[in-house]
């Protein structure tokens, strides 16, 4: 059987994170992908200069379209924009009875917003329950919650407890934006918390790291593996993404991961 994941998210026009990351990391990992855009940004290394939300019936068609026809086993949501496309997306999971990886994109690498702040309550209550697992970052985290960021990994559990009280299945609180040596996550699905910690890497070619980590275990879920295998495979991915990004030589910013590090040198 064909290993079929299905992105939905926005698209990133210079290819290093949004639907382009997740594509390229499913490719990667050994997965067919298929993919639903709900916004299309102007974007390079340097930032964002324009978004645009495609209209909420067309985002509902193209999930449509693509759960009508294709097995799809594993669904990855990133940037959602506005209310009516969150409300789309829902209705639609609603009705294909599907859960989904959930990554809460609200800010790019740049700083630029991508999830309007009336968005956020429609996000939590619409989407977070149908999680299989949430991918917050330490900020994405704190807006969820409404606490303020955590600053060790006592905060960090204690938020990830609460994200799961809301309804997500599963929890995976990333560290990345700690100032910490190490680069620490947890990962907790209500009956163990699970503690993934590597050495940070210093680059500034970090664009996409949250949408490939998403993707990375929507591929691994999309091959069968369980939640936390999945977690375990995708960390191995984008840490070494990240170690061999320094080799590519991609805009005047914030460069890309290296996506296909395992294949070709840039």
């Amino acid at each position: 059987m064909t290993a079929i994941a299905l992105t939905i998210a926005g698209s990133d026009s210079g290819g290093g994170a949004g639907v382009q990351a997740d594509l390229k990391t499913f490719s990667a990992l050994g997965v067919y992908g298929t993919s639903v855009l709900t916004a299309i940004t102007a974007q390079n290394t340097r930032g964002v200069t324009a978004i645009e939300n495609l209209s909420p019936g067309i985002v509902r068609a193209q999930i449509d379209a693509v759960l009508s026809d294709i097995d799809v086993q594993a669904i990855k949501i990133g940037m959602v924009g506005v209310v009516e496309t969150i409300e789309a997306i829902s209705g639609a999971l609603e009705h294909w009875n599907r859960r989904v990886v959930l990554d809460p994109v609200m800010v790019a690498t740049s700083g630029d917003r991508l999830l309007q702040p009336e968005s956020i309550e429609a996000l939590r209550q619409l989407l977070l329950p149908r999680a299989l697992i949430l991918t917050p970052n330490l900020p994405e985290a704190a807006l969820l919650t409404g606490e303020s960021m955590a600053e060790d990994e006592a905060a960090m559990a204690r938020q990830a407890e609460k994200l799961l009280a809301l309804g997500a299945a599963a929890v995976l609180v990333k560290g990345g934006h700690a100032k910490s040596e190490m680069s620490t996550d947890l990962l907790f699905d209500g009956a163990a918390m699970r503690r993934f910690s590597t050495p940070r890497i210093i680059t500034k070619n970090d664009h996409g790291t949250g949408c490939t980590l998403a993707a990375a275990i929507t591929a691994g879920l999309a091959k069968g593996l369980s939640v936390g295998e999945a977690v375990t495979e995708a960390k191995d991915y984008l840490t070494a993404a990240i170690a061999a990004a320094e080799t590519l030589k991609v805009g005047r910013g914030r460069g890309p991961v290296h996506h296909f590090h395992r294949w070709w040198p840039a």
